[in-house]
């Protein structure tokens, strides 16, 4: 992988371990970026917060950990599904996974287009790009009741304040930490929903051998590409 995911094959097991299992057949291609990304924002919507009928999530930034809450809010009962990028194309890739709204932030105000779509506020925001200046507007899109989850990883140091009046009356702002599951539940629970095509994540890998990397960064850099796996093969 092009970063700090990853996936092997399980050969042989040793003493004392537990919950693994010898299996050759594993698609190693496809099952690298379940490693954290995609199963983080796909697990923000379902176990964290597990939008109710009727109910509207927005989803800023749309790379892979966007796109797999996109991906789960679809498999909810969130009947209004906003995306927020900068990208077109990113944007449309957006639609296909299953957002009913898209915005480009660059083009046009997302908070006041978010609350033309919804009628007032969101009832869920999931942050994605760790940029604290779109995390300062997450937190205004959602409304009284409303829930802001922290996926982007910001600076160190970064800090971020919102009105305590409003906060008061019930705005949430939780993280949640590997989408609330553990690797044990959320890989296969996401490959059982891929196979029956309720989750083609799939297409949002594009593999490249080692000897490309430098290629493989520049196609993540511009956006071309989502998800880029390295192979040793």
């Amino acid at each position: 992988m092009l970063g700090y995911e990853g996936a092997g094959i399980v050969t042989r097991i040793g003493a004392g371990v537990e919950n693994v299992a010898v299996d050759e057949s594993v698609p190693l291609e496809l099952a690298g970026p379940l490693a954290c990304g995609i199963t983080t924002g796909a697990g923000a919507v379902l176990n964290t917060a597990n939008p109710g009928p009727g109910e509207s999530v927005v989803v800023y930034g749309v790379g892979a950990v966007g796109l797999g809450a996109i991906r789960a809010a679809r498999n909810s009962a969130a009947a209004t599904i906003i995306a927020v990028d900068l990208h077109d194309s990113r944007l449309e890739l957006a639609q296909r996974y299953g957002a009913t709204h898209v915005i480009n932030s660059e083009k046009e105000d997302s908070l006041e287009r978010i609350r033309e779509i919804t009628g007032g506020a969101a009832d869920y925001a999931i942050e994605c790009t760790g940029v604290i200046a779109v995390l300062d507007e997450a937190i205004e899109a959602i409304g009284m009741l409303g829930t802001c989850l922290l996926i982007g990883g910001a600076p160190t140091d970064a800090r971020f304040s919102t009105d305590h009046m409003r906060t008061l009356f019930g705005k949430r702002i939780v993280d949640t930490l590997g989408g609330s599951r553990t690797s044990q539940e959320m890989i296969p629970a996401l490959l059982a929903l891929w196979k029956v095509g309720r989750f083609p994540f799939d297409e949002l890998v594009r593999t490249y051998p080692m000897a490309e990397i430098e290629q493989a960064i520049r196609d993540t850099r511009s956006g071309e590409v989502i998800k880029a796996v390295l192979t040793l093969e």
